[in-house]
């Protein structure tokens, strides 16, 4: 039985979807433990921009989201640099010099051609299309090998995007085999919220509505007594993504090689603090290189240094999600 689930933004349509799974009572077999599992989820987000799952207890790592997004778009699949965000992703990921699923790789240039750039020009030219899908499952290197085994570690839960544009509107549709509701879909929702939001600056249209099918949305039996659902207030998104092409592409390059900077061992105080300051003419940006650089800060114990470059930004959504990430030792659970 399909199940549909609507909402204004990411955070309400997260607590439903996490509701549902813990109102499950039977648990399935997954490749590593028992999964409550509901088949054939249909969730609609009507303003993406309002991408931030902030509800989710324990909390999302903001710090570690927004590098994700920076790292994708750069079409990186070296692993060294996104682990610095998120040491525990080797866990999940493998631990190889490059991950295999990729996204921003398998989008920018797996298959020979930036699928990305190839959508822009032909929803530029073509704004009536159906036939623009970014492909990201590669059956030749992804399915399961005869015996029913993985064939590696990082296989991507994502299949596929489509996108079309109705009523002057980027609408994004995301297919999934997997999503895990705990670890995967709070940042799933910010990579490709993004990416469709980034993508309607370049053809400088509007955002739609964001569509996400999940085959199998799940939440795994040994992370049911840590999954928390905070108060449900809502807290909203300031910061835009929507630049022209030219400036998107250039400003996410100036982050990224700003990023491969932090990620050195004992960076200093000066070096960190110097590279936080994006100073572009686009706040929203600067915002970004403000939490991606408290992060490091902060895992260095530099506290002081990542309190000053937080006093920095000027989105209130994103200052208080760093706070609960911070304070999250704190917390009963996660």
């Amino acid at each position: 039985m399909a199940e549909y689930i609507a909402g204004r933004t990411a955070n309400e349509v997260w607590i439903k979807a996490a509701n549902l799974l813990l109102q499950q009572k039977e648990l399935v077999e997954g490749r590593t433990g028992g999964v409550y599992e509901i088949l054939h989820s249909f969730i609609s987000i009507e303003e993406p921009r309002q991408k931030w799952i902030y509800d989710r207890v324990p909390p999302v790592s903001i710090g570690y989201a927004l590098a994700e997004l920076v790292w994708i778009m750069n079409g990186d699949d070296r692993s060294d640099i996104i682990n610095f965000w998120n040491p525990k992703l080797e866990k999940f990921a493998g631990k190889g010099e490059f991950y295999h699923g990729a996204y921003g790789k398998r989008i920018r240039s797996h298959y020979g051609f930036d699928q990305l750039f190839a959508a822009y020009r032909a929803l530029q030219n073509v704004p009536e299309s159906r036939q623009v899908v970014i492909q990201i499952y590669d059956t030749k290197i992804d399915f399961p090998i005869e015996n029913g085994q993985p064939r590696d570690e990082d296989i991507p839960c994502n299949i596929c995007s489509m996108l079309k544009i109705r009523q002057g509107k980027l609408e994004w549709s995301q297919i999934m085999r997997s999503n895990d509701v705990l670890l995967g879909m709070p940042y799933n929702f910010v990579q490709f919220t993004g990416l469709q939001e980034i993508l309607a600056g370049w053809l400088d249209v509007a955002v739609g509505s964001y569509n996400h099918y999940s085959d199998s949305l799940h939440l795994y039996n040994r992370d049911s007594l840590k999954i928390g659902i905070g108060e449900g207030t809502e807290i909203e998104n300031t910061d835009s993504l929507v630049l022209s092409k030219a400036e998107s592409e250039k400003i996410f390059k100036e982050i990224y090689q700003r990023m491969k900077a932090l990620a050195i061992k004992d960076v200093t105080e000066d070096v960190i603090y110097s590279l936080a300051q994006l100073d572009s003419e686009f706040i929203s940006y600067n915002n970004i290189m403000l939490i991606i650089s408290a992060y490091v800060a902060q895992k260095d114990k530099k506290y002081d240094l990542a309190d000053e470059l937080i006093e920095k930004c000027s989105n209130r959504l994103y200052v208080i999600m760093w706070e609960r990430w911070k304070n999250r030792i704190f917390m009963n659970k996660g």
